[in-house]
């Protein structure tokens, strides 16, 4: 298989995924690995792309990381749509938060946009 075959690829893009939707719910491969009945390191191979996962596997993941199954497939592409899933990660992470920690994070955000300034 070439690095260019669409299969490989595609795995890479679901792993990748993988990875993004289980680091945004703050969960341990091994908490994953528990929720699904498996040894940890079959996350951490899915998460590299060595493993194939199981359409079985992608929904139960999907479910444990409020994602949609169509996303963390590699079925859509870039867009709006992800750019939700990715919201809804971080607000998961957001909401975890001290409330002094998030005002300091706020008040960073603020200070970010300031020295963009106004071309963004």
């Amino acid at each position: 298989m070439s690095e260019t075959d669409p299969a490989k690829t595609k795995r890479g893009l679901i792993a990748a995924r993988l990875r993004e939707a289980r680091e945004m719910t703050g969960l341990t491969q091994g908490q994953v690995a528990e929720m699904l009945g498996l040894h940890r390191p079959s996350i951490s191979e899915a998460e590299a792309g060595r493993r194939r996962v199981s359409a079985e596997e992608l929904s139960h993941l999907a479910e444990i990381y409020g994602v949609r199954l169509s996303w963390l497939a590699g079925s859509e592409d870039e867009d709006s749509d992800q750019q939700t899933d990715r919201l809804k990660l971080a607000a998961r992470e957001l909401a975890k938060l001290k409330p002094d920690d998030f005002e300091r994070l706020m008040r960073l955000l603020k200070r970010i946009r300031a020295e963009e300034g106004p071309s963004r």
